[in-house]
């Protein structure tokens, strides 16, 4: 059954890809689809009555919602991880900034140095983590 459901899928995904508005990732798009298909293919066995396709829609949409939600989740983790990586003051400016909402006088006023240090480290910051994203990209 699984098979069956995989398979059809990516039939209805090839089919309908003009559809794909890219408002989310392509994987949380195909589990959509995935998840109306293996209802449907339920209903078609009478193993679920009660389930309105109303429903099922409102189901499918916050289970996408969540789905977001855990991926966004996923990728600020792998940011954080990113930023803990870079060097202590580098580090604790993109803190600051991030996580503190602090504009860069506030952070220059902590760390000792001008605004202008802080906005430069910051951007290297920035560009730092660009950089390993684009290599990771390759």
């Amino acid at each position: 059954m699984s098979e069956e459901i995989v398979q059809e899928t990516f039939e209805v995904a090839i089919k309908n890809i003009n559809r794909f508005k890219g408002e989310c990732k392509i994987s949380t798009w195909l589990c959509q689809i995935a998840k109306y298909i293996w209802y449907k293919t339920l209903k078609k066995e009478k193993k679920v009555d009660n389930i309105s396709f109303e429903k099922l829609e409102d189901k499918i949409v916050s289970d996408t919602i969540l789905e977001e939600e855990i991926l966004e989740k996923q990728e600020k983790i792998e940011i954080f991880k990113k930023i803990q990586k870079l060097d202590e003051q580098t580090r604790d400016v993109m803190y600051l900034r991030i996580l503190g909402n602090l504009d860069y006088k506030e952070i220059a006023e902590i760390m000792g140095k001008t605004p202008t240090w802080a906005r430069v480290i910051f951007f290297r910051g920035k560009q730092k983590l660009k950089e390993e994203k684009d290599e990771e990209g390759m």
